[in-house]
């Protein structure tokens, strides 16, 4: 079975695929989407192809996006769900079914704690897909979410048939 993870972001869109055969993990591919500065609606679009490219490329079976979490900036917090909305209709264009998980319960279940700082989910992801070089700190998100999902699909003994 093939996961994607996705972590949404406007400037940023990093994503990850690896394979899970039972308990194990194995890195595919990796990478960051970006859209340079400008109108909203062109950023979307070069973030939706993208997205789209990455699953024509790797075909995985289902996908994982992160859910974002609201800051001070409501602007910011509005540009980021619109991006995430981009991360949720790639995948649901494809027929994927799509997990989605808080920050903290990414870090839970990659790390063993909610709070982790990043350098920690970054070595926790590199743990469990050995020799894994990251095209940057979004892709390394991207990965863990990836092996989020993976590990709440076994926990309910789910089965994805190809």
């Amino acid at each position: 079975m093939r996961v994607l993870g996705i972590d949404p972001g406007l400037r940023n869109m990093g994503w990850g695929v690896i394979e899970v055969d039972g308990s194990r993990l194995r890195h595919v591919a990796n990478g960051v989407i970006h859209s340079e500065t400008g109108e909203l609606g062109v950023r979307l679009a070069a973030l939706y192809r993208g997205l789209c490219a990455v699953i024509a490329a790797h075909s995985p079976d289902t996908a994982a996006v992160e859910q974002t979490f609201v800051n001070k900036d409501a602007v910011g917090t509005l540009k980021l769900g619109q991006a995430r909305g981009i991360a949720l209709l790639a995948p649901a264009e494809a027929g994927l079914s799509i997990g989605e998980y808080a920050p903290n319960a990414v870090k839970k279940t990659v790390v063993g704690v909610g709070h982790a700082a990043k350098e920690q989910v970054q070595h926790m992801v590199r743990v469990q897909l050995p020799g894994v070089q990251f095209e940057g700190p979004d892709a390394a998100d991207a990965l863990a979410i990836a092996i989020c999902h993976s590990r709440h699909m076994q926990g309910r003994n789910v089965k994805v048939v190809a």
